[in-house]
């Protein structure tokens, strides 16, 4: 059963209606390990208050089955309150008891309370996962984020499972009805909203840890800390690595935020199939145990962790404590945690350089977000459910957290911090909404910041800004800094205040490395900005707006920067300014103004001067994806070949054993599963007659190198179960299946489509996995599935959880397109498709439309960039 969509309206009307004090809720799980268990019994008791005595009001519970209904000692018949995925509760009194018992469900789809078997061991682990509105599949309740509740969880298990919730355990008392399983019985937690509640249960591995600190009144605050992870894991968990940031965290959000930690303990539980990186869940943060790493690590891998940890933690103060009133806000939380979680892995950690990081993913990440037809304001408007769970984007928060880096920029660091000081005293425990935020904003800076919000906020796209030299024979004339930008839900045309700098760069006087010599400050508010007091100087061989990326802005060079960018990229030597350059050039590819060709030839001209391996994946992946998708058929096998040379070529340089060379490793593996000239040295690293000095054939690089043969039509299906029977892991399982499904074999692709949007049995990881695998194929391969892509969109939409029906909307899609010679790109048969389906749908889910509009755009871009790069 899928949620009802619940809309703003009704949630704004019940949360007129009631208030919530307190949730006691019982689980049992006893028989959570007997695969015929689909459900568990779930038992809530509400106290809530109602402002309309005689009001009526629903409950949300998706279910299996309600067993009892009783309001205020009396019985409420479920067969006519239950109405789906509602219970309708008439004639409140002022003070209210509900106590509502049913069956929920196991789920598969990562929503809910998840069941996961380990083919590992044949174990069986449980967590949540709610956000945005899924904790009524785990049990009944009010599920809106503005009716906050005290929480208090009962769980029945297998009394040698780890258990955990929200709060600490109080007690653990043995069953004498059930030998062998216990009730766990926890604290009950502070005034939170639903969807940050949290169960955990199964035989997990278990590490402790603790962090203290001696509060302003001599007082100590000690905070428990715990990790978990499955216990076939637990030879590969770093436990003390992870609390290492966590207390590097928690350390320096304790002194910037000046409100002390107020949730307890601090679990962090690394789960299997999680849907996301991670989720804040107050007292028990929860992670894909992706961050467990059984293959070797790369730093960059690392620092992804790292920055997941401080994101999560920083939603203890945005988000937990303070929770937006409903989901219009959602960047209350997710753009300050991601920028909160950048400043801490910069400022507290051993990843100072975070903020080329996120200039190169998380902002890239927004720029390709803001250029798509569904792209809308940060403070979005969010009208229900469906649309809350498609605006966990990179507008809510890569976007978000890059203005809130022009924020900082704007007023000053210590007027945002104390803004934010301001604003956890004034409504700890509560709910807020923009104008709250801009309240103390305006308070701390001094300044009026409803036009700064209306720019920056309330409007949508990308400001596009460009340095217009002028010159006077060898010198400078002068500088216009030009400013453009349509905001493409209104259609007006936009100009925002940026702060920004603009950098010069010149060559060392020896000819070798590119250095910036002047970095002057200036405020772009119109179309043009003039910088006279910068006549006389000498020409620079680089001029870059936004040095330094503290605004959120597309850049363009003019003629003799870009010139020194295509022809001494590796030469710059800050590495911000040289991700900034790198982002140029990927956007002037991505916007058919630089042949995607060109870009290939400068990855691989200088992306072995790249030092850091979470750079050069970006770069590698850039590249890859440029040839599959922004080069013109015609020349895309000599570009694939070039650039799969130029790979296996540095990855026989890189230092033995290092992080490089791993990346290195991956991108060949990667590049190969589209063309079999490296087949046979893959092979041979696989069977150990060909090596590698210093690279380690661990389970993450055989499974990319046996998935490369497999797609190539290099590995029998027998050759891949071998490889199993070596990796009966989890993860193992999945890749396996992805590389059955990359098979270049018509049988393959089409028994995989059954599975995925007919079947029901894989779960969240392995729909993933088999879709992955699918897509890799030739046009002419996977051509007989347009047209059923196009046909089942809506039964799937109907019949799957929004998170399943998501991926194989977003996933099938028939994304690897070639442009024919001469034809427009709106032309092309699958945009042509495209387009009838969505006009014969206008009444589709938004949510639906969304993501097909959303794909019907990148397949255009790809077939623009295909168009330039045949002039």
């Amino acid at each position: 059963m899928n949620n009802e969509n619940l809309g703003r309206d009704e949630a704004a009307q019940r949360s007129r209606t009631i208030t919530v004090d307190s949730y006691d809720v019982s689980l049992d799980l006893r028989d959570a390990r007997d695969p015929e268990a689909e459900g568990f019994v779930s038992r809530t008791v509400i106290s809530f208050r109602c402002s309309e005595p005689g009001a009526a009001v629903f409950v949300d519970f998706i279910h299996a089955g309600v067993h009892s209904i009783t309001l205020n000692g009396r019985p409420v018949d479920p067969a006519t309150a239950v109405d789906g995925s509602r219970i309708r509760l008439a004639d409140l009194a002022a003070d209210n008891e509900a106590i509502i018992a049913g069956t929920a469900r196991y789920s598969r789809s990562g929503e809910g309370l998840h069941r996961f078997v380990d083919p590992a061991d044949g174990e069986t682990y449980l967590y949540t996962q709610f956000e945005p509105a899924d904790a009524c599949r785990v049990f009944a309740n009010f599920e809106q984020p503005d009716l906050k509740a005290v929480f208090t969880f009962h769980i029945a298990a297998p009394a040698q499972w780890q258990v955990a919730s929200n709060g600490a355990e109080v007690v653990r008392d043995p069953m004498v009805s059930t030998p062998g399983c216990s009730v766990w019985r926890f604290a009950p937690t502070r005034r939170i909203s639903t969807y940050i509640t949290a169960v955990l249960a199964g035989p997990y591995h278990r590490a402790e840890d603790a962090w203290q600190r001696t509060l302003a009144d001599g007082s100590v605050l000690r905070i428990p800390l715990g990790a978990y992870c499955r216990a076939s894991l637990a030879e590969f968990f770093d436990a003390d690595r992870i609390f290492a940031v966590t207390k590097q965290g928690l350390d320096f959000f304790h002194d910037l935020f000046d409100f002390p930690y107020p949730f307890g303990k601090y679990d962090q539980a690394f789960v299997p199939e999680y849907n996301l990186g991670a989720m804040e869940n107050p007292g028990l943060v929860t992670f894909t145990e992706d961050y467990v790493f059984r293959s070797r690590a790369t730093r960059a891998q690392y620092q992804h962790r790292a920055t997941t940890i401080l994101h999560e933690m920083a939603h203890i103060w945005f988000g937990d404590l303070v929770t937006m009133s409903w989901w219009d806000d959602l960047w209350l939380k997710e753009s300050f945690a991601d920028y909160m979680g950048s400043l801490a892995l910069a400022e507290a950690t051993e990843y100072t350089e975070a903020w080329v990081t996120f200039a190169n993913r998380r902002k890239a990440w927004a720029y390709v977000q803001d250029q798509l037809p569904t792209t809308h304001p940060v403070v979005a408007d969010i009208p229900d459910l469906e649309a809350a769970k498609q605006n966990f984007d990179g507008i809510t928060y890569a976007k978000g957290a890059s203005v809130l880096k022009q924020l900082v920029a704007y007023v000053g660091f210590d007027a945002f911090l104390d803004a934010t000081r301001r604003y956890f005293r004034d409504n700890a425990y509560g709910n807020t909404t923009l104008a709250d935020f801009l309240a103390v904003l305006g308070a701390a800076s001094g300044r009026d910041m409803q036009d700064w919000a209306r720019l920056w906020l309330q409007t949508a796209g990308i400001s596009s800004l460009a340095a217009e030299p002028a010159y006077d024979g060898g010198r400078l004339a002068g500088v216009r800094v030009r400013q453009s930008s349509t905001d493409p839900v209104s259609g007006q045309g936009v100009l925002r205040p940026h702060r920004l700098q603009l950098g010069f760069y010149d060559f060392q006087a020896d000819g070798g490395a590119l250095v910036r010599t002047a970095s002057p400050g200036l405020d772009v508010a119109g179309a043009g900005t003039d910088m006279p007091e910068l006549a006389g100087l000498p020409v620079p061989a680089l001029l870059l707006p936004n040095d330094s990326d503290h605004s959120y802005a597309k850049v363009r060079l003019d003629a003799r920067s870009l010139d020194t960018v295509l022809t001494a990229l590796d030469r710059i030597a800050d590495p911000l300014a040289r991700a900034l350059c790198w982002s140029v050039l990927w956007d002037m590819a991505r916007d058919a103004e630089l042949p995607a060709s060109r870009y290939v030839a400068a990855v691989q001209r200088f992306a072995a001067a790249e030092t850091d391996p979470g750079v050069l994946q970006v770069l590698l992946d850039n590249a890859g994806f440029a040839v599959e998708h922004y080069c013109p058929a015609e020349a895309r096998s000599d570009l694939r070949e070039g650039l799969l040379a130029s790979v296996r070529h540095e990855l026989g340089l890189a230092q033995p054993g290092s992080d490089l060379q791993l990346t290195w490793a991956r991108a060949l593996a990667a590049l190969a599963r589209r063309s079999g000239s490296a087949a046979g040295f893959l092979a041979g690293l696989l069977d150990g007659s060909a090596t590698v000095p210093g690279l380690v054939l661990d389970p993450d690089l055989r499974w990319r190198c046996w998935q490369a043969l497999a797609a190539t039509g290099s590995a029998t299906p027998d050759q891949l179960d071998e490889e199993l029977a070596r990796d009966l892991t989890a993860a193992g399982r999945a890749r396996h299946l992805s590389a059955m499904a990359a098979r270049p074999d018509p049988e393959a692709k089409a028994r995989i489509w059954q599975d995925a949007v007919a079947g029901s049995q894989l779960s969240n990881q392995l729909l993933d996995a088999a879709i992955d695998g699918f897509q890799l194929g030739t046009e002419q391969l996977l051509a007989p599935y347009i047209d059923p892509y196009f046909q089942c969109l809506e039964q799937v939409w109907a019949g799957r959880s929004i998170e399943l029906a998501t991926r194989i909307a977003r996933g099938l899609y028939p994304q690897a397109q070639d442009l024919p010679q001469g034809l427009d790109p709106a032309e092309q048969d699958v945009v042509v498709r495209t387009d009838q389906w969505l006009e014969a749908h206008r009444q589709s889910p938004a949510a639906l439309r969304r993501i097909v509009v959303e794909q019907r755009d990148h397949l255009v871009r790809a077939l623009t960039a295909q168009a330039a790069g045949r002039k």
